[in-house]
């Protein structure tokens, strides 16, 4: 079972996040979420909106209009597969607190999940949001993706084998994919997939090394290994253990010195005005993940153009050596990106979107 869904980048409802559109309750109501394999909880924004709701470009889901819609109940089995849930009567409460302090809370529910006209997950799990805050644009709210018992791929095993796989569109007016089910493609090349024990939803991989123009950086593999490395559709920019990054930038500033260099922007310290340039030199960039997968990053994958006078590598320094690193989709753009949970491997090919 194969189910293949229309992926775009998220400008259009003011998110830098990836987006695709599936449909909740019966008749099914089309909604346009986020997608994140660093969450599980998958929720929308619910009328009645008893406690905040933001403003998202399509109707609010209105669970009274669905003949299949029902709440959770606290004894429930889901209701104890929460990482965070409560009781309000008894009806099982979700909440959900995100790495950039963004929350939902609201009712714990199932309905018919709707991928594509021809696939449809009756009894779907997912939060009912009633009190919405933060950095979710104009969506309606979050395709939980993670690992842990809550998310559409735990959700679906039975159905999809624990298979799904994206291509991140490099530009806003070109199409990338989600798709679930299927094997893992034999083309491509496969890293294993790690586990954190104190980080159960997330994704985690063995990044060894970083090149640019072909020069391995001389960075101690201690440096990752330390930290560990989360690979995250729902972050944006990757962010590197210091010693990585400073060396990282390094490199990139001495390949890109004939460039005039402009401020820096937001979370980015490495920029360039290139726009009296027809042409540009960018010097290649390449991860290297346990295995001997190097992966080759797109040109829009290296660097994040703010304008053409702000053009600024694509990448950034945690604060603490013990931060986790995190592979975030600008990085991850114009890959074929593979997750395949049951054999516990994450696969990278090249340029798939099309």
């Amino acid at each position: 079972m194969v189910t293949k869904i229309p992926a775009y980048q998220g400008s259009s409802f003011s998110t830098p996040n990836y987006i695709v559109t599936i449909g909740f309750g019966t008749p099914k109501h089309d909604l346009t979420v986020s997608f994140d394999t660093g969450s599980d909880v998958t929720w929308i924004q619910c009328q009645p909106c008893a406690g905040y709701c933001y403003h998202q470009q399509e109707p609010i889901f209105d669970p009274t209009k669905s003949s299949t819609y029902s709440n959770v109940s606290c004894s429930a089995p889901a209701c104890s597969q929460l990482q965070v849930s409560g009781c309000s009567d008894t009806t099982c409460l979700y909440g959900v607190l995100y790495g950039d302090n963004s929350t939902t809370i609201g009712f714990y529910a199932k309905d018919t999940l709707t991928l594509s006209s021809s696939d449809i997950l009756p009894g779907f799990f997912f939060g009912c949001g009633e009190n919405n805050k933060g950095l979710f644009g104009e969506t309606a709210g979050i395709l939980g993706l993670g690992r842990g018992l809550t998310s559409l791929i735990s959700q679906s095993k039975t159905k999809y084998n624990g298979v799904f796989s994206y291509c991140l569109p490099s530009t806003t007016s070109s199409a990338g994919y989600l798709t679930l089910g299927g094997k893992a493609p034999v083309n491509l090349k496969y890293t294993p997939m790690l586990t954190d024990s104190s980080m159960p939803s997330f994704y985690f991989l063995d990044l060894q090394s970083i090149s640019v123009a072909g020069t391995k950086l001389s960075i101690s593999p201690t440096v990752f290994s330390n930290a560990g490395t989360i690979i995250d559709s729902g972050t944006v920019i990757s962010r590197l253990p210091p010693a990585a990054y400073s060396s990282l930038r390094q490199e990139f500033r001495q390949k890109m010195a004939k460039y005039p260099a402009a401020p820096g922007i937001r979370i980015f310290d490495t920029c360039y005005n290139l726009s009296s340039y027809e042409t540009v030199e960018i010097p290649m960039v390449a991860l290297e993940f346990a295995g001997g997968v190097i992966v080759d990053l797109d040109f829009f994958a290296i660097v994040y153009v703010v304008s053409l006078s702000q053009v600024c590598l694509g990448f950034a320094g945690n604060g603490d050596a013990g931060d986790k690193g995190i592979i975030g989709n600008v990085q991850q753009r114009k890959l074929s990106v593979v997750y395949d949970v049951g054999n516990k491997v994450i696969g990278f090919g090249q340029g798939a979107c099309n």
